[in-house]
């Protein structure tokens, strides 16, 4: 499906008129904005709606960064709380944008088959030189520990 959304055709896909000059859409729907109708027709109300979703994305994201150390899925909560702050900002939209297309490039690179030869062949060798090392470690000390040890 071809989705168009330029200054004088609107989005086809949603039916959404094109966004006019002063930032907003036919229907006063300010332009990205997913708040309800009632949040958007007060300035104030909406100005609070942002600050919240904001705070909500910036709790998400900085969960995603407390994760990224730890197991469990960081990267994942980052990008969750991203979209969330997309819903209502711009910036992270075009952020998004930009990642899913980064990420879209980097899988075509990795299905080329010189690429996914060179990975296998580089693992290849990191995983005989572990078991090299491995072997070379249970050779010399076997199964004790190479340090003195506290009795109890």
């Amino acid at each position: 499906m071809t989705v168009r959304n330029d200054k004088t055709a609107g989005n086809t896909r949603t039916g959404e008129a094109a966004a006019s000059a002063d930032a907003t859409v036919e229907g006063g729907r300010a332009a990205g904005s997913r708040a309800p109708a009632f949040v958007r027709r007060s300035r104030a109300l909406h100005r609070a709606w942002q600050v919240l979703v904001f705070l909500a994305g910036l709790a998400v994201v900085g969960a995603g960064l407390v994760l990224l150390p730890l197991p469990g899925p960081g990267w994942v909560v980052i990008f969750l709380g991203m979209g969330i702050w997309a819903t209502e900002f711009a910036w992270a939209r075009l952020a998004l944008r930009r990642i899913r297309r980064k990420v879209a490039e980097a899988a075509q690179r990795a299905l080329d088959p010189r690429v996914r030869r060179r990975n296998l062949t580089v693992t290849a060798i990191g995983l005989a030189a572990l078991a090299g090392v491995g072997g070379w470690y249970l050779a010399r000390y076997g199964l004790a520990v190479p340090w003195p040890q506290e009795e109890s």
